[in-house]
């Protein structure tokens, strides 16, 4: 069932709870956290409660071949939910973006976006206050591996809906029926096009939502397939962890620190600590430790770690970390900097080494490139540019040049060893490898009893 003919009224014999359902669950955790931090003052407290990251909010993917209701299935979850739909077509048509409007004029042009530009665009659409507030539903996003493991990065972490062929719901008015019309881009050739790249990449996209995917048989009444992916996504997933995950995750630029992190906040309900961007997000929201940190980075020098360390100790003392637990990483990088974690009560009950050969960071690394015209990230051996006129006008970070590179991989080996001896059964990996067979070692980790050392 396409978009074009299915029909976008939620059934008549749903229940509309959907904004009380989510009023309910967010007055529910304003209260308990105003019992648990008793401010002085509790109306600036909730109001900037009201401002930060809901997890309780819907953030649902929602994947499919063509004609398959993905779209329909997702403006009635919208609808119910109360929830705002994401999709490549409304995400280039907002106003008062810049980025929307440079997207729009490629996508005119060129009829898709790079995944560079549809990346960017998410980001900026799902840090808007709507989004955070009521939550929201990626419809037939990511479309590649590529984008999927982009997005996780960044650290939005959905639930998944995967929705199968479906039964075409033939109106049973004639009078709608006479008028219905063939949209455009639906020849048998087309679609077989469309099919094809669907199901190329949707068995590498797959693997990037262990635990949270939901597979629904679509090939049935429309109104069942909503039924399902309702009771689905109102579903709490629960951690598999047996206890509260404190996880570090140490490695040189270029082992995957980023990517472990965000997939082990998806499948555990960790909260993702990145130490670098967390000084960044304190000079964007202008807070009085920005503007102790913004000194430093216009003169492109180190953070001095006392006030690296203020900035962590206020995001791991935050009640979603304590309960919830964390991942961290990007920080400690030497011996002191573990002292200092540790003395303020920040310890770690895992702590993992992401192990990679020189010569593979080298590679990962150096052969990176940026076109400077639409934004799109290349790598001369994994992902070259397609073709000779693209190649030539790529450009180079300068932090991925070799003398770079190995300036710092000399610094990390330089304290590694001290780090493994300070932290007590530390696991050591090699990160030399595909990042869901690194996933599942970390996740071994975190499941299974440390070992016990040998007298």
């Amino acid at each position: 069932m396409d978009a074009t003919t299915a029909p976008h009224h939620i059934p008549p014999e749903m229940p509309q709870y959907g904004e009380t359902y989510h009023v309910f669950e967010l007055m529910q955790n304003m209260l308990e956290q105003l019992l648990i931090h008793q401010p002085k003052d509790p109306i600036p407290f909730m109001i900037s409660h009201l401002q930060q990251d809901n997890d309780n909010v819907p953030k649902i993917v929602i994947l499919g071949p063509p004609a398959s209701g993905k779209t329909t299935i997702a403006m009635w979850l919208c609808k119910h939910l109360s929830s705002n739909l994401v999709t490549v077509e409304n995400l280039i048509a907002r106003e008062f973006s810049s980025l929307a409007e440079v997207a729009g004029k490629h996508y005119q042009k060129m009829k898709k976006l790079s995944s560079t530009q549809l990346i960017k665009l998410i980001q900026e659409r799902l840090k808007e206050g709507d989004c955070v507030r009521q939550g929201w539903i990626l419809d037939g996003i990511p479309e590649t591996r590529e984008q999927a493991l982009s997005i996780q990065t960044l650290g939005i972490t959905p639930r998944h809906v995967k929705i199968y062929h479906t039964t075409f719901d033939w109106p049973s008015e004639s009078e709608i029926q006479n008028r219905l019309i063939v949209p455009g881009g639906i020849s048998e050739l087309e679609t077989a096009r469309k099919l094809l790249e669907y199901h190329r990449n949707i068995i590498r996209i797959l693997p990037a939502y262990p635990k949270i995917l939901k597979v629904i048989n679509a090939d049935q009444p429309c109104v069942d397939v909503f039924y399902q992916a309702l009771t689905y996504v109102q579903t709490n997933h629960r951690s598999n962890a047996p206890f509260t995950p404190r996880v570090l995750l140490c490695g040189p630029m270029g082992s995957g620190k980023s990517l472990q992190a965000a997939l082990l906040a998806q499948k555990y309900g960790l909260v993702n600590v990145h130490c670098g961007q967390l000084l960044k997000e304190a000079v964007a929201d202008e807070s009085k430790f920005g503007e102790l940190i913004q000194p430093y980075f216009q003169k492109e020098m180190a953070v001095p770690d006392s006030i690296i360390m203020k900035v962590l100790s206020q995001r791991l003392s935050q009640q979603d970390s304590i309960q919830k637990g964390w991942v961290l990483h990007g920080f400690p990088k030497d011996l002191d900097q573990a002292h200092m974690l540790n003395s303020l009560g920040f310890q770690p009950n895992r702590v993992f080494f992401l192990n990679v050969p020189f010569d593979s960071v080298i590679e990962r690394l150096t052969l990176r490139r940026i076109d400077p015209v639409t934004g799109e990230r290349y790598h001369l051996m994994y992902k070259p540019p397609p073709t000779v006129e693209i190649k030539a006008r790529l450009l180079q970070n300068p932090k991925d040049t070799e003398e770079q590179v190995k300036l710092k991989m000399d610094l990390f080996y330089r304290n590694s060893l001290e780090l493994e001896e300070f932290y007590e059964h530390t696991i050591t990996l090699n990160a030399d490898q595909d990042p869901y067979t690194v996933f599942e070692y970390i996740e071994s980790g975190i499941i299974n009893p440390l070992p016990k050392k040998v007298p």
